[in-house]
């Protein structure tokens, strides 16, 4: 089947929205931020990461719902792979990345622990609806702590924070910049997917490989412009905060909703690659002497590059 240039065109057409809304999602996060008091880690890994990945979670569940959850596994653990493996690959190609292990330690030994725990459950070759109801109850008890940090760091400041003059009006346009970028963010990755996925389609690629590699793109590409963009800008914990919430977001959240909505066919042959690559990414995230070196960019592209090789021999 020839490959249609409507589809191309829209493939193009989501790289200059995709920048547009990047740049905006970026000043809302970093004024959400001031606004809340809250550090700029904290906010990423959270609020931000669960906005980007919200075309994973419609992804997902939509594909659930329609009876066929595996496109959605396929997407999750792909963006997984995605963010580490390929964005965070991308980004230390500009520089070794400034983190503390103790800011990160709790949300990275999860995202370490999560692969593996759903590569547990899957050996049976399906994740059933408790297992999706586990992997929720872990989502929900990393919030939990998650919002005690931002109690406790609010507390903390309370007694001496005074008032800001100039966030007045800050909050109505950290609004409007936050919904306007994520907006276009999606748009772009909707885009995206539907050009790619066209694109994949005339050539004859299987369901899963076009979600772990064609729809875990373009559901990424909000994670993929914030974190470029905040590298170049200086905000190096905006980043790594949002693709490390990201994962989690998408390993416990997304596909517990997706197997508490409809059991997933999960044949351990096809997702062992995204697991095993995904943890191996994680444990490069491990910072030494307060950084991530750059020279760990090129290792992180070459396990991505690996895994779109294992991923289409499948």
């Amino acid at each position: 089947m020839p490959i249609a240039s409507a589809d191309l065109f829209v493939l193009l057409a989501a790289i200059p929205l995709a920048a547009l809304g990047g740049e905006a999602f970026l000043r809302g996060v970093l004024g959400l931020s001031a606004w809340l008091r809250l550090p700029k880690l904290l906010v990423a890994t959270t609020l931000a990461a669960f906005a980007t990945s919200s075309p994973e979670l419609t992804v997902s569940s939509m594909a659930a719902l329609a009876g066929k959850p595996e496109i959605g596994l396929g997407d999750a653990l792909g963006s997984n792979v995605v963010n580490i493996a390929l964005i965070l690959g991308l980004a230390l190609l500009f520089g070794a990345l400034s983190t503390r292990f103790a800011e990160i330690r709790r949300d990275f030994l999860l995202a370490l622990a999560t692969p593996v725990l759903t590569l547990f459950l899957a050996l049976d070759g399906m994740l059933s609806r408790a297992e999706g109801a586990l992997l929720l109850a872990l989502f929900a008890a990393w919030l939990t702590l998650a919002a005690r940090q931002a109690i406790a760091h609010r507390r903390a400041i309370q007694a001496t924070a005074q008032t800001d003059t100039q966030a007045i009006g800050q909050p109505l346009s950290t609004v409007l910049y936050l919904i306007a970028g994520l907006a276009c963010l999606i748009l772009a990755g909707r885009l995206f997917v539907t050009g790619a996925s066209g694109i994949a389609v005339a050539l004859g690629v299987h369901a899963y490989v076009i979600g772990a590699l064609v729809v875990a793109i373009g559901t990424s590409l909000p994670e993929l412009v914030t974190t470029l963009l905040a590298r170049l800008r200086g905000h190096d914990d905006v980043g790594l905060g949002t693709l490390l919430g990201s994962n989690l977001f998408n390993g416990l959240a997304i596909v517990g909703v997706a197997a508490a909505i409809h059991p997933i066919q999960a044949p351990v042959g096809e997702i062992t690659a995204a697991l095993v690559i995904g943890v191996l990414s994680v444990l490069l995230i491990l910072p030494r002497a307060g950084v991530i070196p750059r020279w760990r960019g090129g290792i992180l592209l070459l396990a991505y590059a690996a895994f779109v090789v294992v991923t289409l021999t499948i």
